[in-house]
């Protein structure tokens, strides 16, 4: 691995909300809280942090406040910077890179469904507008939109800082074919509840929700598994699968949202319209799994 490359455990950091607006005291205490359990990389403004309905200055303002708590730290910022409009994830881009971020998240452009070609042009004009490393990321169930696989080897080969892709269809297929037909690649898992398979298949990290509210254990089991150990870091897999489902009983940031409130690790639950809380059901769902981890507080 070099400079171009960043790798282990990852969280899609959640995007606190106080009376309508961006709580800049919270965000940054949770990521001081995943600096303290052992994460490796903060993923600020993703799909997790409710991107899509902050505005570009609150998406800015997420960035600074993440390259600022892990200032003087080990741990690196890679941003998101995706956008269905190749100017703007240009723009999100450069101000990442002149702000300190390590690294860019660069969602498949949505809404627009563009051909692989348009792809591979939108993706070449971002990463030639910055020298920090670029990891694609891939996400149809999200997008309306995949990104072949041709088309990610295409430009891992021909852009020298997209170094790979964050993998979130959930088709561990997916992850053997990129990394059968170019093992250079790093492939990084973006969906929890494969997290294991991808890891020991040769992945080089992951980019998780979970990670949210556990963050020690995620970052166990991620670097148990790129140590080797694959039998213990199986293990800590098994113990999460029930958190992991749970996580996803409405679309995602709705629960880890509520089980972060809910473990007290942000004092509102508030969401961005049309996003909302969850049905009184499956809250009372995830309260119930909840009990069954230990979950650090600040």
């Amino acid at each position: 691995m070099d400079n171009h490359t960043i790798i282990g455990a990852m969280t899609a950091l959640i995007t606190p909300f106080k009376n309508g607006n961006l709580d800049e005291e919270c965000y940054y205490k949770l990521i001081q809280r995943q600096i303290k359990n052992g994460i490796d990389a903060i993923v600020p403004v993703g799909t997790t942090g409710e991107s899509a309905t902050l505005t570009h200055e609150e998406h800015r303002i997420c960035i600074e406040i993440a390259v600022e708590a892990c200032k003087n730290t080990k741990v690196k910022v890679l941003a998101g910077a995706g956008s269905n409009a190749t100017h703007e994830a240009v723009g999100l881009a450069k101000f990442a890179q002149e702000h300190g971020a390590d690294g860019i998240l660069s969602v498949a452009p949505y809404y627009n469904k563009p051909s692989q070609e348009g792809l591979y042009l939108h993706y070449k004009e971002i990463a030639r507008s910055v020298d920090i490393p670029v990891l694609l990321y891939n996400v149809p169930g999200r997008t309306g939109c995949e990104i072949a696989t041709e088309t990610i080897i295409k430009l891992f080969r021909d852009c020298k800082n997209i170094y790979g892709v964050k993998e979130a269809s959930g088709n561990i297929d997916r992850s053997v074919d990129l990394l059968a037909h170019e093992p250079r690649m790093v492939l990084i898992s973006g969906d929890d509840a494969i997290n294991y398979p991808v890891l020991s298949n040769g992945g080089k990290g992951v980019i998780s929700v979970t990670s949210n509210l556990l963050p020690d254990m995620i970052s166990e089991l991620t670097h148990l598994a790129l140590e080797g150990n694959y039998k213990e870091a199986k293990k800590i897999n098994d113990e999460l699968y029930n958190i992991n489902k749970i996580l996803f009983c409405e679309g995602n940031p709705i629960p880890i949202k509520a089980a972060m409130f809910i473990a007290g690790l942000i004092p509102t639950l508030e969401y961005r319209l049309p996003l909302c809380p969850p049905s009184k059901e499956n809250f009372a769902k995830i309260e119930a799994v909840m009990k069954k981890y230990n979950i650090k507080g600040f």
